[in-house]
């Protein structure tokens, strides 16, 4: 069916949506806060592992009704269905290939880093180790991805 190209990432939708697959209650708690603080519309779901997030999205893709989130904030350390193999999964599925992925970890391994790219992340962000940044890691992430980039409502062409 091809979600990504019938134009299911935003269209009709007045606000942003965001999944965060994050594992960790400390962070996920951080994040929400964090974008209570935008001054945007901002709906966040949130899943506590990769299994609950491929799940989150293929189901959204089989709804015709359903939209995909605008973009996923993905941990690498999950259980079960690991950040790596989450990424993996998603780039092989064609109605999830155009949803942005930004991975969000707080491994600054160079390995990790070129294998999330390697799998097709958007972005590589380390998680802040002060609470208080948080807020401005998502900001940026707002002002850049929610404002600035274009974000795909059609599949890109070949």
């Amino acid at each position: 069916m091809g979600a990504c190209g019938e134009g299911s990432m935003t269209a009709g939708k007045t606000g942003v949506e965001v999944l965060l697959v994050e594992d960790n209650p400390g962070d996920v708690r951080l994040i929400q806060e964090a974008f209570k603080e935008l001054s945007m519309d901002v709906s966040l779901a949130s899943v506590p592992d990769g299994d609950e997030g491929l799940e989150f999205l293929t189901d959204r893709a089989a709804d015709e009704s359903a939209t995909l989130p605008d973009v996923v904030l993905l941990d690498l350390n999950l259980p079960r269905t690991d950040g790596f193999e989450f990424l993996e999964l998603v780039r092989s599925n064609p109605d999830l290939t155009c949803v942005p992925i930004l991975v969000l970890t707080s491994s600054e391994a160079k390995d990790d880093v070129l294998e999330s790219y390697e799998r097709a992340a958007n972005a590589y962000l380390t998680k802040p180790t002060d609470p208080d940044e948080y807020a401005s890691m998502v900001a940026a992430v707002g002002e850049f991805w929610f404002e600035q980039a274009a974000l795909p409502t059609t599949p890109m062409q070949a």
